[in-house]
């Protein structure tokens, strides 16, 4: 059974400065992930007019798939996360097919930019390619769904994907009692912040509610042409772009403070927050103290994962 997902509060908060930090520290996607992505959108009748990427946040899919397109449009529900993608490509020089500026707007998943002012609002019928990265699990899927159905024209693509947790790299000193650290990590200090969106996440959007499961179901889409992908941990061809190498604490560090549930933690634990009491704090301890007892000096601590991932693919009927 399909599971819906909790209405996400937790990023649309998002300050100008913790939008910022989000898009200094989550990582981009691989050339191979954005690769099978546009094979699948050409080799099933797309066009390259128009992308729209919902949940955008600092723009990095946006940015990537959009010279491809003639047209690509980021939609973000954070004022913040918006801007901050505007700012970035504006400063990057990112353009189009056609040599156009990106758009970033703010606009939810389930209106997809239908309420957006006139002469911005997408138009039914308009848009080639859907893509949702890391992001359908804050969505309501059948409102979703309908307004995809709406934008996208005949044999139009929705891209949608996720990073999965990931694993710690065995060529890393004490792999395997790092892996114990974080999944404490992630049942002891984390679970308890858990929405129903972060357990979507989890479980690899296995229950996810797609176009025929979604309650009421949505009529539209080509089942037949559906296509799930799993990257995983042994796959030759990364899902996370630099994903499999070394970093140091510090970026863990920082990374893991942009996860929800751990937003949520400092949110309930104000006073804890920036001492060595903080949740991602002590995992950091934890993470140090494994690598010193497998050798690494003091200063040297760096971990490298393998990170595992899922594409789902759907073509609109036409």
């Amino acid at each position: 059974m399909a599971v819906a997902a909790a209405k996400e509060e937790t990023f649309r908060k998002y300050s100008t400065e913790e939008a910022q930090r989000y898009a200094q520290y989550r990582q981009d996607y691989s050339q191979a992930l954005y690769d099978a992505v546009l094979l699948f959108h050409a080799s099933s009748g797309g066009k390259n007019g128009t992308l729209v990427d919902v949940g955008c946040g600092p723009g990095n899919v946006t940015r990537a798939l959009g010279t491809h397109f003639q047209q690509a449009i980021g939609l973000d529900a954070s004022p913040s996360m918006a801007l901050q993608a505007d700012e970035i490509s504006r400063a990057a020089g990112a353009t189009t097919r056609s040599g156009e500026p990106l758009s970033f707007y703010q606009s939810s998943a389930e209106s997809l930019g239908a309420d957006l002012d006139e002469g911005h609002a997408i138009r039914d019928g308009s848009v080639d390619l859907v893509t949702v990265a890391n992001a359908a699990h804050w969505f309501d899927m059948p409102a979703f769904w309908r307004a995809a159905r709406r934008v996208l024209r005949p044999r139009g693509t929705v891209a949608v994907w996720i990073p999965g947790e990931g694993l710690v790299h065995p060529s890393t000193p004490g792999a395997a009692a790092l892996d114990a650290v974080l999944q404490r990590f992630i049942t002891r200090d984390l679970l308890p912040h858990y929405l129903p969106g972060n357990f979507l996440f989890r479980d690899r959007y296995r229950s996810l509610p797609v176009p025929w499961t979604a309650d009421p179901p949505v009529r539209g889409f080509d089942r037949g042409a559906f296509e799930r992908r799993e990257w995983d941990i042994a796959y030759d061809k990364p899902f996370v772009r630099g994903g499999d190498r070394p970093v140091g604490l510090d970026v863990i560090e920082a990374a893991a403070s942009t996860m929800s549930p751990v937003t949520r933690w400092r949110e309930a634990n104000a006073e804890l927050v920036g001492t060595e009491r903080d949740v991602v704090r002590v995992l950091r301890r934890d993470m140090e103290a494994v690598l010193r007892e497998n050798g690494v000096a003091e200063g040297e601590e760096r971990v490298r994962m393998i990170m595992d991932g899922t594409l789902l693919l759907f073509k609109k009927s036409g």
